[in-house]
C-alpha cells in the first residue's frame, strides 16, 4: 500500500470517527431528556397506592436503567472514538500504576484478591498521557479483578529491557479460550451481559496511540497475563553532551 493511499485511509478513519462521536453526542441530548422526565415521573410514583401506579413505577425504573446503559455505553464510546492525537510528557508508569491499584485495593481485599506488587524503583520514565494512561490501566486491573470471583492473587510486575518499558499484569483467574482471547479487543466485543466490549479495545488503543503494544497470554482455569510494551524516553540531554564531546 502506498503512502497516497496510507493516508487517504487515515483521513476517512479520521472523518468517519469524528461524525460517529458527533452522532453519539446528538444522541445523548435526547437521551438525558428521556431520563430527566423519567427520573421525575419515578417521585410523582414514589408511594403507589394502586396496582396500576405499581406497574407505572416498575415501567418507568425499567426505562430509566436501559437510559443509564445507554448513557455508559455512549460516554464509552465517545472516549473511544475521541482517542487520537495525545499530548504526552515524560512520567513514570509506576506512578499510574500504582495510584490504579490503591483504587482497587479494597475492592480486591474485600473479594479475596490478593495485590502483589514488583514495581522496579528505577523504572525510566515514558512518554505519556496521564489521563488516558489511567483509564487504560483501570480497565486491565478491572477484566482481572472481575475474572477472579473466588479469589486469587493479582501481581503487577514493572521492568526496564534497554530500550523499552514492561508492565505485566498477572492473575489467577478464569482465563479465556482462544476466541475469546483472539477477538477481546475488538470494538463492542464482550463476553459479559452488561459490558460495553469497548473497555478493552480502547485500553489498546491508549496503549498503541502512547507508542505501545499490548498482548495476552491467557489458559482457561490457569489465568491471564496482559504484556504491555512502550519505547523508552530517549535522554535528550545525554544524547546532546555525547555529540559535543
Amino acid at each position: 500500500m502506498s503512502d497516497d493511499e496510507l493516508q487517504r485511509l487515515r483521513n476517512q478513519y479520521n472523518e468517519l470517527a469524528e461524525l460517529a462521536g458527533s452522532l453519539a453526542h446528538e444522541i445523548k441530548n435526547p437521551l438525558s431528556v428521556i431520563r430527566m422526565n423519567m427520573d421525575l415521573l419515578a417521585e410523582d410514583l414514589a408511594e403507589p397506592k394502586t396496582n396500576a401506579e405499581r406497574r407505572a413505577l416498575h415501567k418507568s425504573d425499567t426505562v430509566r436503567e436501559q437510559c443509564t446503559r445507554l448513557e455508559n455505553l455512549l460516554n464509552d464510546f465517545l472516549r473511544f472514538a475521541r482517542l487520537r492525537d495525545l499530548v504526552l510528557s515524560p512520567g513514570s508508569i509506576n506512578e499510574q500504576l500504582s495510584r490504579v491499584l490503591d483504587l482497587f485495593e479494597v475492592q480486591a481485599a474485600e473479594a479475596g484478591v490478593e495485590i502483589v506488587r514488583y514495581l522496579d524503583p528505577g523504572l525510566p520514565s515514558i512518554r505519556l498521557n496521564p489521563q488516558t494512561m489511567h483509564a487504560a490501566l483501570l480497565n486491565l486491573v478491572k477484566n482481572s479483578l472481575e475474572a477472579m470471583p473466588d479469589g486469587g492473587q493479582l501481581v503487577a510486575i514493572t521492568q526496564a529491557s534497554p530500550s523499552r518499558v514492561r508492565v505485566e499484569l498477572i492473575d489467577t483467574g478464569k482465563g479465556m479460550d482462544d476466541k475469546t482471547a483472539m477477538h477481546m479487543f475488538e470494538a463492542f466485543y464482550s463476553t459479559k451481559s452488561e459490558g460495553s466490549g469497548l473497555g478493552l479495545p480502547t485500553a489498546r488503543k491508549i496503549i498503541e496511540a502512547h507508542g505501545g503494544r499490548i498482548h495476552v497470554q491467557s489458559e482457561v482455569g490457569r489465568g491471564t497475563n496482559f504484556i504491555l510494551d512502550f519505547p523508552m524516553l530517549v535522554r535528550i540531554e545525554a544524547s546532546t553532551s555525547a555529540a559535543e564531546l
